[in-house]
């Protein structure tokens, strides 16, 4: 049974986090994601939740402390933005590190200077490599559909990791969606009690966290933990499927839109999709096969899924939200790009860069993108590998 409602991204988010009530929440504001937590702080408060909400001075403390609970043997949940992410990234590698399965919404927004409130996905590109899952996000029902199964990806004992959840920013979380509600009890029993691994409080079983490893095991270490992240995606698959069973939403490691039949297509994240597949409708009805890829699993990055995806292409068009300075494409350009190079027929492969700051992405945008698309497919020939798109000069 479902309950239909009109809400916030972030509204949905912390219904989810309602849902699932954590032992511990560590929260600190910044917007666009302070909705999110003060509404879970209101659900704390009227005793909805039996959550232990720790409310701390910094992003970094923030994280410090949910590594501190999720060592002790808790399920924890926290939240951030933009400079949040940034202040916590010396933690982010030791949640990773010390395999805590963490939940943390990231609301993406931009990276100062110069300081932006509006969204781009510089924060949880910066934090790609940081050893977190990361689930992204195209409308508010996604966010929370996949906030409720981060918790089953992370708390999977052949997996034990920190899981983002990625949103964009104000696009979906201040504006208000459809949403189906799984009914609580429903959500309850998917997720399942939360089941500690080595917990600290265990006393009778005393162990020890992060000690110092040098030179003589160091690397091994860190093979053992890259090991870990192969079993990612047939997990999410696999809880995906189950998920489908209480809610009739199918997920994947990513979405395909008309992508079996086309020639050329798009790779884009999150909510601009939705503008893109409109636009793709109408060069559809106009004979132009052209399809869309949207990335849900982004870390680890299904390389050999993706690239067997869009090889059959004749040219591909990756939109990335976040910039990369000194000549560097993309990051999602990066992936994908790797994620064809060893294929003998490969399409080709442009970066254009969008959105940035908040800046509109308007289906004119997509049109100019899918023309472009149009006459490389028939010259071979591209222009120019990198642009940006929706500037003013």
């Amino acid at each position: 049974m479902t309950k239909i409602v009109a809400v916030t991204g972030n509204e949905a988010v912390a219904n989810a986090f309602r849902q699932a009530e954590p032992d511990v929440c560590a929260a600190y504001p910044i917007t666009p994601q302070t909705e999110l937590m003060q509404r879970f702080a209101a659900f704390v408060s009227n005793g909805q939740v039996k959550t232990e909400l720790i409310l701390v001075e910094s992003e970094h403390s923030a994280l410090s402390a949910c590594v501190g609970a999720a060592a002790a043997g808790g399920r924890v949940a926290t939240a951030t933005s933009s400079q949040g992410l940034a202040l916590m990234w010396e933690i982010l590698f030791i949640a990773s590190g010390l395999r805590l399965p963490i939940i943390m919404p990231v609301v993406n927004r931009a990276l100062s200077a110069p300081i932006n409130i509006h969204c781009d996905h510089s924060d949880a590109m910066g934090a790609r490599d940081s050893g977190w899952i990361q689930l992204w996000s195209e409308n508010a029902q996604e966010a929370y559909d996949n906030t409720i199964q981060a918790f089953r990806i992370a708390e999977h004992m052949d997996i034990r990791l920190p899981v983002m959840v990625c949103y964009d920013g104000f696009i979906i979380s201040h504006s208000i969606e459809r949403i189906e509600y799984l009914n609580d009890e429903v959500v309850k029993k998917f997720i399942g009690e939360y089941k500690p691994l080595y917990p600290l409080l265990d006393i009778d079983h005393p162990k020890s966290y992060g000690p110092l490893v040098l030179t003589d095991l160091y690397m091994e270490v860190r093979k053992a933990h890259s090991e870990v992240y192969k079993k990612v995606p047939d997990v999410v698959l696999s809880i995906a499927k189950d998920f489908e069973k209480i809610s009739g939403r199918k997920y994947e490691l990513f979405e395909s839109y008309r992508l079996d039949d086309a020639e050329i297509g798009i790779v884009i994240l999150n909510s601009a999709a939705g503008t893109t597949k409109d636009v793709i409708d109408e060069y559809r009805d106009k004979g132009v096969k052209v399809g869309l890829l949207k990335p849900r699993l982004f870390r680890p990055f299904p390389y050999e899924q993706i690239g067997n995806a869009l090889k059959h292409l004749k040219a591909v068009c990756v939109l990335d939200r976040a910039d990369a300075f000194g000549g560097s494409f993309g990051p999602l350009y990066l992936d994908i790009a790797t994620s064809l190079c060893n294929h003998s027929k490969r399409p080709l492969v442009i970066n254009r860069i969008y959105g940035l700051g908040g800046r509109d992405y308007m289906p004119e945008h997509a049109a100019e993108v899918i023309d472009e698309l149009i006459q490389i497919a028939d010259t071979g020939k591209i222009k120019s590998f990198k642009e940006y798109i929706g500037v003013r000069e």
